[in-house]
């Protein structure tokens, strides 16, 4: 699988593939989490244009994934409950991952590049979507607590970093230090 930015023309593919996972979610118990056809178009412009958009690309069968990518600090991380981030250097921020259902270990592949990139990443997820919370456990992420949505929505918070975890360096924005 290949990882490139995502173009203007595989916007029709996008808003197929969010379908699929949309379906996906609630089948597997996580009916709650992008509701009323989230993400929308406009925000998936919105996520092309500023070059934050990737498409996964699988030779066979085209684009078979897609999410969001940036690095850099993301407001709704800055307080974090019931736990810490494992540390606070610079991130990286996963937003919107999707898999088209053709192929196995899309999100997985992602995830590598992702790595690739920055070293240390951060995502939150739903508390529904079981799916989600079982593939970043098994590539090693590390729970870390919970954050709010800025429509005030919790979501579990999870972190990668290729720092290893040490009380000096596990310390939360709010001040507090979790061993």
């Amino acid at each position: 699988m290949r990882i490139r930015p995502t173009q203007i023309d595989d916007l029709p593919q996008l808003l197929q593939i969010y379908e699929t996972a949309r379906r996906f979610m609630v089948e597997t118990g996580n009916g709650g989490q992008w509701v009323d056809g989230y993400p929308k178009e406009e925000l998936l412009l919105e996520d092309i244009a500023s070059e934050r958009s990737y498409v996964c690309l699988d030779g066979d069968n085209g684009i078979v994934g897609t999410f969001y990518f940036r690095v850099g600090e993301e407001p709704t991380y800055l307080e974090i409950f019931d736990g810490a981030w494992l540390d606070d250097a610079p991130y990286g921020v996963i937003h919107r991952i999707a898999s088209s259902g053709k192929r196995k270990g899309v999100a997985q592949a992602c995830i590598a590049w992702y790595l690739e990139q920055c070293g240390n990443i951060r995502i939150d997820t739903h508390r529904d979507n079981r799916v989600m919370q079982h593939i970043l456990n098994k590539i090693g992420f590390s729970y870390c607590g919970i954050i709010y949505l800025e429509n005030g929505a919790e979501r579990l918070a999870y972190q990668y970093s290729i720092r290893p975890a040490t009380p000096e360096n596990r310390i939360s924005r709010m001040g507090s230090t979790f061993l």
